[in-house]
């Protein structure tokens, strides 16, 4: 879960509970805020924020062990307006995703990096693209960033499985013609090796529907054996 908006002692802890999940959570006040539940276990907390900025307070990441695999929840930064002092602390923070990622990559167990990336790689990922070129999500510099995290080995457990993943998840999740939940935004990174563990895939989009709903719809895969 991603963009809590709630201090860390306003978490639903017990209603989620009573729903059946063990939970940790890196909550803010007003912004950010990511959480990882696991449904009838507690989740081990492995890390709560990214390395390489001893001063950034924000809660974008936390990390748990379930099961034995290692989850990763993020929310990157919009950036926006850009350019500007915004799209540089996103690509820093980028940056900063990398070096883990490579880390998170070398570990012999399976892992994920789920949440909220803010980015628009392709024109498929957004209504009428002209109109977002300086968007942050959009800029060629944020799509580089992207396109690092594919060449070292990750890959978009949605996008390389649905054709047209971007069209899917941007026009089907936004309820107007509009920018789409960020499109890319919501999604699920694996290292290729374990691809073939994919068995099934797909982005909830009645969410949508629901009164005072997210501008997000959920989306989820399901792993089997290796």
């Amino acid at each position: 879960m991603q963009e809590l908006k709630s201090p860390d002692e306003k978490f639903p802890r017990r209603e989620i509970e009573r729903a059946g999940y063990g939970a940790i959570w890196h909550g803010q006040k007003s912004w950010n805020g990511v959480a990882v539940l696991a449904r009838d276990q507690e989740p081990r907390e492995t890390r709560r924020g990214l390395p390489g900025d001893l001063d950034d307070s924000h809660g974008r990441y936390i990390e748990a062990a379930i099961d034995g695999m290692m989850v990763g929840c993020l929310y990157l930064p919009n950036g926006n307006p850009a350019p500007g002092p915004k799209v540089d602390y996103k690509l820093r923070w980028f940056e900063r995703l990398h070096s883990y990622a490579a880390e998170l990559f070398e570990l012999d167990v399976p892992c994920a990096l789920v949440g909220d990336f803010n980015i628009m790689p392709t024109d498929l990922d957004v209504y009428k693209p002209e109109r977002w070129r300086d968007n942050a999500l959009f800029r060629p510099e944020v799509r580089a960033a992207y396109a690092e995290l594919i060449a070292m080995g990750w890959t978009d457990a949605l996008g390389c499985c649905i054709p047209n993943s971007g069209s899917i998840r941007s026009g089907s999740i936004s309820a107007t013609l509009s920018l789409g939940t960020h499109a890319f935004a919501s999604t699920i990174f694996c290292p290729v090796r374990q691809y073939a563990r994919l068995q099934t895939y797909g982005v909830d989009r009645f969410a949508r529907a629901w009164e005072h709903t997210s501008d997000h719809a959920p989306v989820w895969i399901e792993l089997g054996d290796r």
